[in-house]
């Protein structure tokens, strides 16, 4: 009939039981502020672990999007995946005092078959940071498992199960650690997740702010946060669209709140 929902695809299932996971904000808004939030986040993951025997063969967090690799045990790997976005987006709501959807609908996904191509996404993952334009090194960041197969102190270790990956490189311990850094660190073009590409680099405060006043037209920045709410809320989930733009930046260039505009 006209106007029904098209039903969703099910999911492709892995044979290997490991995915590429990909957890976004709704309408590419931030989902971590600050490093509390982000340790909450790989709590919550810790004690998903503990319940369910996932395993977990790399993770990077950004601001407004998180990569992992999982493999599933009993459970599958949507209901993983609720378990965790469910219990973050009902802290961020409390702390931040909002409402609504923090995550797009669905996460996405992609089955990992290959030894070689886990060997490939994991770099992917923790080049992520460099692609953007963070870092100019991955072990440089310290929110993604880098650091951990490096053998360095970071948070989490026990989030982490490395053995799996740096066995594909040599069974000898020390030799693994050394081959994977010289993997992880080379010059790649790799491709994973091909709809969800990243390499955008942050906008200035300036190239940021520059791209706000397009948007808002004839309306002036000091007038936004004085708007009835409705027409504020209209422009707040426009200015949000615009690519390489955080929240935090757009907060501090209209002058309000990080919760308002979350819940715009």
């Amino acid at each position: 009939m006209e106007g029904e929902k098209v039903p969703r695809r099910p999911r492709m299932r892995s044979r290997s039981g490991i995915y590429h996971v990909i957890l976004r904000g709704a309408n590419k808004q931030e989902i971590f502020h600050d490093e509390a939030d982000k340790i909450h986040f790989l709590n919550i993951i810790v004690k998903c672990k503990n319940k369910t025997s996932i395993q977990v063969f790399a993770w990077c967090l950004m601001d407004n999007h998180v990569h992992l690799v999982i493999k599933e045990d009993a459970e599958d790997i949507s209901h993983v995946m609720k378990r965790i976005g469910v219990s973050y987006a009902g802290y961020y709501n409390r702390t931040y005092e909002t409402t609504g959807h923090l995550f797009q609908d669905r996460f996405r996904s992609e089955e990992v078959e290959d030894p070689r191509y886990l060997m490939r996404v994991v770099r992917y993952i923790h080049q992520n940071p460099v692609k953007a334009g963070i870092v100019n090194s991955p072990d440089k960041f310290e929110w993604s498992s880098c650091r951990n197969y490096y053998g360095k102190s970071v948070h989490h270790r026990k989030l982490l199960d490395e053995g799996f990956v740096l066995h594909l490189f040599s069974s000898d311990h020390e030799m693994s650690r050394k081959a994977f850094r010289e993997f992880n660190e080379k010059e790649q073009e790799d491709e994973c997740l091909k709809a969800f590409n990243h390499r955008k680099v942050r906008l200035s405060d300036a190239e940021a702010r520059e791209s706000i006043i397009q948007i808002l037209g004839t309306t002036s920045i000091p007038q936004v946060k004085s708007m009835e709410r409705k027409e504020r809320d209209l422009i707040l989930r426009k200015v949000k669209e615009v690519e390489g733009v955080s929240m935090r930046q757009t907060a501090r260039i209209l002058g309000v709140s990080l919760s308002l505009l979350s819940r715009a």
